[in-house]
This record gives C-alpha cells, structure tokens and sequence, in this order.
C-alpha cells in the first residue's frame, strides 16, 4: 500500500474547517485504499449489509463513537439515509471527524435531500497526480503515466491490461450512470463515452456529438451533465471580458484519464504530437485540486491560454502547458494580457525540479511542474 501524504494533509486541513468531508472521484481511484490510511480511524463500507444494518438506527450508532473519533464512510451512498446520519453528525456530534466517499459530486445522489450546506468540505480525488508519481509511487517515466493513466492500479501494472479499461468502463456505466440517472441506453451512451474520450481537448460541439452517437440534442446535454457530475469529464468554460473576439460559449471537454484517452485512440505509445495534449490533462487535474473553477481563453484569431483562473478583484492568473519549456510561446500571453494586465504568468512543464523565473519584454513568467508553487 503506496502512502500518499499529499491527500492525507488535504483531509486532515479540510477537517480543520468543518467536521465533515466528502472525497468524491471515479471508481478504482483509490479512495477506499486512501481512506484506510487514516490514522486512528473506524473504517465503514457502506456496501456491506452489516454496516447498513449498524446505521439504520443512526443516532444509536454516533453514541456509541467517542467525541473525537475519526470515522470513514465508504461509498455512503449505498445508504438508504446518508444524508440524516451525515446532518446528525455535523449537529449534533461536531466532534466527529466524518470523511464520507462516493463516485460522484454529492447533490447528484437523490438520497441526499438536505445538501449538507455549510456543514461540509468537498474534495474531488483525480487520478494519481504526476507530483505523487515521482515522489510517492517512484514512477519517473513520464510517457508511462501518460499511457497508462493514473488509476492507480493500472499505473503500477508492468504491462497495460486492455480488459482493465474496457471493464472499468463497463462498470462505470452500471454501478454509477444506471443507478445515479437512470439511463438505460447503453448503446448510446457508451459511444457518447467513446467520443468524447478520442475528442479529449477538444472544442465541445453538441450537434456533432448527437449526430455521431445517434443521440437527440437534448439527450447528449443530458448525458454530458451526468458525466461531468460523475467525474468522467471535465468541462473548462471559455473565458471572457466581452466586445474583445473572443470565444464565450463553447466550452473544452477534457476525458477524465489520460490512460482511457489512450486506450480509445489505441495507442501504444506516446507521439511526440500528442504529449502536449495529454500533459494538459495532468495539469487540469493540478488546477482542479487546488481551484473549484478552471477556465481556458481562446479568440477568433486562434490566440488561447491553455488555463486561466480568476483570483480576486480583477487578477487573472494564466497556465500555460509545455512539455520542452524552451518551445514557450508568449505572444498568445501578450495578447491576452493587453486586455486582462493584473496576475500572475506560469507555465507548467513536466521535467523541472526548481521552479524558475522568465522575463519576456515587460511580462514575468513563472515555469513550475507542480501548484505548490503557485504563489
């Protein structure tokens, strides 16, 4: 069992805030494994019907735990009452510390009735970051993390199993999509699936999308959400000013796994033309832990800003992805900052261990492979 220090730390802060957390990401990402790390922790598997059984008298169940117990929750969704035994906790046993897990966004569960609001920190659990490769799984084969992914079975698989990807799919649909929305397409929503993960970086066209996977227009709308809700997407809106050409309302969609875009694609290996691509995917994922919303920035004369993030007042920091740092392109950057002069400039890249300043003309960026140093 690979300790991961960066997500412990992550739980124990969130739980200085409130008393109760919920970890959400897609199956086999290792949360339970994760949650079993907690020291000094009662560990409950919702899916077990003795542990259903103990929480069917809640209040009972909380009693029984000493003031200051650490207590996990896994999958508690599985639970015909998640939300009373979490609201009990956070009013009435504030002592408790709760981490709560499931495989998707909390308001997606119908058994949620209260929203918990106020009463909890949620943190969304992507694939293993390439931080936590290098430093805790000893992986520093970059092209590795790309082809495999970052579930954390498969990363640390000598040889890539192409049933795992196929299963996993398999099992996302009828453990998460069936039972959380009720689509019964599978057909349908299997090659929406398909697309959108060989599209991964992408521009989303809802019209192309419905004509490629025989879907209506509002059913794919409806499948984008449930997916975006359970993790298998990420949807980064455009970012804008207004009046200045640029893109406002196509968002970029982005498969939640590089591994899974890799399998749909068939690849066997990473092309150097497909590296850049695939390396955004790992520093949305970055962003996604450490900010609630990511946009991108793009006008009509094609100039775009990988990532962008709204700070405060009217700072707007910008990310840049490049594997080879020396390929840095600021022209884009100057564009934008003619338009948006407060913030800061950082461009991700993968093989640096000490971050590093560069100046070009009176614009100052930041090269970095991690967001701790984000300033």
């Amino acid at each position: 069992m690979i300790y991961r220090p960066f997500w412990i730390d992550r739980i124990n802060d969130a739980w200085k805030l409130r008393s109760i957390v919920w970890l959400s990401g897609v199956r086999r990402s290792g949360k339970t494994t994760l949650s079993k790390m907690i020291p000094d922790s009662r560990y409950y598997n919702c899916d077990m019907p003795s542990v259903v059984r103990q929480l069917e008298d809640p209040e009972y169940f909380l009693r029984n735990h000493n003031d200051e117990s650490i207590i996990i929750f896994d999958e508690i969704h599985r639970l015909g009452n998640p939300d009373i035994v979490l609201k009990l906790a956070a009013d009435e046993f504030p002592g408790l510390k709760i981490l709560a897990t499931g495989s998707s966004t909390l308001f997606a569960v119908k058994k949620f009735r209260d929203s918990l609001t106020g009463r909890k920190i949620n943190l969304y659990f992507p694939p293993v970051l390439w931080k936590e490769c290098i430093e805790d799984f000893n992986i520093y084969n970059f092209d590795r993390r790309l082809l495999h992914g970052g579930l954390p079975e498969m990363l640390l698989a000598d040889n890539r199993n192409f049933d795992f990807y196929s299963e996993w799919i398999d099992s996302y649909y009828a453990r998460d999509i069936q039972e959380l929305f009720n689509i019964r397409n599978r057909t349908g929503f299997l090659k929406l699936l398909n697309i959108l993960f060989l599209q991964s970086g992408g521009l989303m066209d809802v019209s192309g999308l419905a004509k490629n996977s025989g879907l209506s227009r509002p059913t794919v709308m409806m499948h984008l959400e449930a997916l975006q809700i359970a993790h298998a997407i990420n949807v980064v809106p455009p970012f804008f000013g207004g009046g200045r050409k640029e893109i406002v309302k196509r968002p970029k969609i982005y498969a939640f796994d590089t591994g899974f875009v890799s399998f749909v694609n068939g690849w066997n290996e990473i092309r150097d033309d497909d590296r850049g691509l695939l390396w955004e995917h790992l520093v949305l994922d970055m962003l996604s832990v450490k900010y609630s919303k990511v946009f991108y920035w793009r006008n009509k004369n094609r100039n775009e800003i990988d990532f962008v993030i709204k700070r405060y007042e009217n700072k707007v920091d910008v990310f840049e992805c490049k594997i080879n740092p020396l390929r840095f392109d600021p022209n884009s950057l100057f564009i934008f900052r003619k338009f948006y002069p407060d913030g800061n400039n950082y461009c991700f890249t993968p093989h640096i261990s000490t971050p590093y300043l560069r100046r070009f003309n009176d614009l100052e960026v930041k090269f970095i492979s991690t967001i701790e140093s984000i300033d």
